[in-house]
């Protein structure tokens, strides 16, 4: 996480209410009192909130906090348990009402045991336990929108509700920020802006050997020559992988050569999604160009590797942390209008090409992804880099600064505070 400020909405305005912009010092927070703060989160595995899970844990751990995890589990529960970090098995992700009212009850009693002063919740499932529990134990309920969860009927919109509910209302771009503000008015007054955080010292071109990138090439086996485009995203409908396929059959048609998408989100087998999308490529021949292959062993190298890094989401997304992560790599991007807004990616013609980090495209169109593609590609060497090297700044002076601890921690600390 970085920046954190307050944002007071309704769907024509924007003010921005008081609210303590500059950094408290962590250690200053940590003298004064000693906060056991309740993270509730589906599973501990992969995606945005799972690793918000754990970063807020860290935090807390850090700055002599404790933080509660509950969760279903998940590969990421070893290093949490590693860092001394309490975590609490319980069925987190569903959503059965029954289940949620179990959890609820679960929780309170961890809450009042363990003298739990904020709740936070980074999810909807978890949300609704975690909201009645700290409801029942009169502590402060926070939560956080990592996307803008679409609402098709009126029992989504209800179910969806729960995360407008808190004290505080976390967003982690500008864009969610609004359509919460959009969305559920009486809101406006508790969103707070909190972007994502990356470490730069992970993610940095110049630790990253040529030997690491040839590694990863031949993993995905693809040859010297070849232009590889790194698709980001956990292969979810959302994600929009679909979106790609169809931009590679317009590539190939367009006679686009030595070329590859490599798709290295997660998949875990949990919709039809995964066999439609490759059911799609057969279809659309385009298994030449894109190779489906799962999460990288590394990261920074897969980056690395890339001429570019595209995310394709068709429904609204934060500030994700893996085109952060990409910038920070010094990168080119080509986003959606859904997977990223101006403030993260700067993109023509919001800026001049002097200025751009990145090209973005409109959701589901792969005409214009086709066309995004093809300008990266055919753009000097040199243009590229310094459209990576303008992401790179960016992100190291936007998302990996070492302001965001203290202000989560002063946030936190202003909810715990008795009431005068």
């Amino acid at each position: 996480m970085t920046t954190i400020s307050t944002v007071a909405r309704s769907a024509n305005e924007v003010s921005r209410p008081d609210f303590p912009d500059a950094p408290v010092p962590a250690a200053s927070q940590a003298a004064a009192r000693s906060l056991v703060v309740l993270i509730a989160v589906p599973t501990i595995e992969a995606g945005a909130a799972d690793e918000g899970a754990v970063e807020l844990a860290g935090i807390l751990s850090q700055n002599g906090h404790r933080a509660i995890v509950a969760s279903g589990g998940g590969r990421l529960e070893a290093s949490l348990t590693a860092s001394g970090v309490e975590t609490l098995r319980l069925d987190m992700a569903s959503r059965n009402p029954l289940t949620i009212l179990r959890n609820a009850f679960v929780l309170r009693s961890i809450i009042a045991q363990r003298r739990c002063v904020v709740v936070h919740a980074l999810a909807r499932a978890p949300a609704w336990s975690a909201f009645l529990a700290a409801r029942m134990a009169g502590v402060p309920f926070v939560t956080t929108w990592y996307n803008g969860f679409r609402e098709q009927n009126a029992f989504k919109r209800f179910y969806n509700s729960v995360m407008a509910r808190g004290e505080r209302v976390i967003a982690v771009s500008e864009q969610i920020a609004d359509t919460i503000a959009a969305r559920y008015g009486a809101a406006s007054g508790r969103i707070i802006v909190v972007p994502s955080h990356i470490d730069a010292g992970d993610f940095d071109p110049a630790r990253v050997t040529p030997q690491r990138i040839a590694a990863m090439r031949a993993a995905w086996d693809v040859s010297a020559d070849t232009r590889v485009i790194v698709v980001i995203g956990r292969i979810l409908r959302r994600k929009g992988h679909h979106v790609v396929v169809r931009a590679a059959r317009r590539l190939k048609d367009m006679g686009v050569r030595d070329f590859a998408l490599v798709f290295v989100g997660e998949d875990h087998g949990r919709s039809s999604y995964s066999g439609e999308l490759w059911d799609l490529v057969l279809a659309s021949q385009t298994s030449d160009v894109i190779r489906i292959a799962g999460p990288a062993d590394d990261v920074p190298a897969a980056y690395g590797a890339a001429v570019a890094v595209v995310s394709p989401s068709i429904q609204l997304e934060g500030s994700q942390r893996s085109v952060l992560e990409a910038m920070a790599m010094g990168r080119p991007l080509i986003v959606s209008d859904l997977a990223a807004g101006p403030e993260i990616v700067l993109a023509p013609p919001a800026v001049g090409e002097d200025r751009m980090t990145g090209l973005s495209f409109k959701s589901d169109d792969d005409a214009e992804l086709a066309t995004a593609v093809i300008r990266l590609l055919s753009a000097p060497d040199g243009v590229r880099g310094a459209i990576g090297r303008r992401g790179r700044e960016r992100a190291l002076a936007q998302f990996a600064t070492e302001d965001p601890a203290s202000r989560v921690l002063a946030l936190y600390t202003e909810l715990a505070r008795p009431p005068r």
